[in-house]
């Protein structure tokens, strides 16, 4: 079963040859491997190179352990280098590398060489390494499946495909499984025996109870504000345990490093700045959050809201969510009220206010959801993502309402006027 990733067989074939090394990341069994020595390879293949001047290595493969080393990396890769003609060289998991920014570099001096990794963790993507890359790393984040990708394998019947979609996510071998047991079994394996293990081990993790716990905590509240104190009370209250912050912001910080989730920023809209310590948390792969929590809180109007948020990164915006502070008169007294944006978009001077609505089949949802796009006071296009509309209209109140399909099908919808 091949799924249709051209989207990033066309953002690697736009940065051919352009004097950087090209970093594929993302989730493990998201699909990298498969991106860079099937697809792209076949892409390579069918234009030109011959399989003598591909150089594809894993590192993963245990019969790489020795090649780990760097100076043994190297010296492998510059003994397939034989003649002046062009070569690629894909390497597969190159963190396992010790020390491998400065061969990676290296490999940048030699004329005839195009570089491509993959990596599982974002660490060689942090400040220090790109500073030593000195402006020569060029990352491709590859996001599991998305509904767009997944529909043709459901002949475009979309209401089955999300359904699917919003239990199993988009880890591409869950659709290799033809039962509900295998796929939900497939993930929650995965879970524990991939993601869990791999944490514990790479990061020297003691207390895989507290891991644990925490994973709980987050996932049972995606599309919903947290703070740190929150979860250390949480810890006392349901689990009648102690956990330091520094331990907490660590397990996050974990997290976010493997791509498992995403942490979101509160903005106020009025006061123009970054406010509390509340924060959103998002998983990229739905399905692995429902897996993590046995299939049990499928609330879809939250999973809704993650799935529109991985979309939106997907297309490269940058999002916050965003809050609306107003003074109201409530039982005769003037109290501060709250109200929430779910996404702040953004994209160059390009900016939109997104609200995810699963429901709005009263005229009281409707009122709740349209009420702080209301109170926002700029000029820039406010939109409701709704499940239960199909088509994309202006409203009277000038608000564009997207139903959900024609948001996630159509990537120029914002532009609807």
């Amino acid at each position: 079963m091949i799924f249709d990733r051209r989207y990033y067989i066309d953002r690697l074939i736009s940065k051919r040859k352009n004097g950087m090394v090209k970093i594929i990341t993302g989730l493990r069994r998201a699909g990298k491997s498969f991106l860079l020595f099937d697809l792209y390879k076949k892409y390579l293949l069918k234009n030109g190179y011959d399989e003598a001047h591909i150089i594809t290595i894993n590192f993963d493969d245990l019969e790489n352990i020795e090649n780990r080393k760097v100076k043994n990396a190297y010296n492998l890769i510059k003994s397939k280098l034989v003649d002046k003609k062009e070569y690629v060289i894909l390497l597969d998991e190159i963190q396992f590398v010790d020390d491998f920014v400065p061969m990676l570099n290296s490999l940048l001096h030699i004329n005839n060489v195009d570089c491509y990794v993959t990596g599982s963790n974002s660490k060689f993507l942090s400040k220090d390494v790109v500073t030593e890359f000195r402006g020569r790393g060029d990352e491709i984040h590859l996001f599991p499946l998305t509904f767009k990708e997944l529909l043709p394998l459901y002949d475009n019947d979309r209401y089955k495909c999300f359904e699917d979609y919003l239990l199993y996510g988009g880890l591409p071998m869950v659709y290799v499984k033809n039962s509900e047991l295998d796929r939900t079994e497939y993930l929650k394996n995965i879970f524990s025996e991939t993601y869990i293990i791999d944490i514990l081990e790479r990061y020297n993790i003691k207390k895989s109870e507290e891991l644990d716990n925490l994973l709980s905590i987050i996932s049972s509240s995606i599309g919903s504000f947290t703070s740190i104190q929150n979860i250390v009370n949480t810890f006392k209250t349901k689990y009648n345990a102690k956990i330091s912050i520094p331990t907490i912001k660590n397990y996050l910080e974990i997290l976010k490093d493997i791509f498992l989730v995403r942490e979101v920023e509160k903005y106020d809209i009025k006061g123009r700045k970054y406010i509390g310590a509340e924060k959103k948390y998002y998983y990229e792969d739905i399905g692995l959050r429902n897996a993590r929590i046995g299939f049990r809180q499928v609330d879809k109007s939250h999973i809704m809201e993650n799935i529109i948020f991985n979309e939106l990164i997907k297309r490269r915006y940058e999002v916050d969510v965003g809050i609306i502070k107003k003074k109201e008169i409530i039982n005769n007294m003037r109290k501060n009220r709250q109200y929430e944006v779910d996404f702040i978009v953004e994209q160059g001077h390009t900016k939109y206010y997104v609200q995810s609505a699963y429901e709005m089949n009263t005229e009281k949802k409707r009122e709740q959801e349209y009420r702080s796009l209301k109170y926002v006071a700029d000029s820039f296009k406010k939109i409701v993502i709704r499940y239960d509309n199909y088509g994309i209209s202006l409203d009277e109140n000038g608000i564009l309402n997207i139903g959900l399909f024609d948001f996630l099908l159509n990537e120029d919808c914002f532009s609807y006027e």
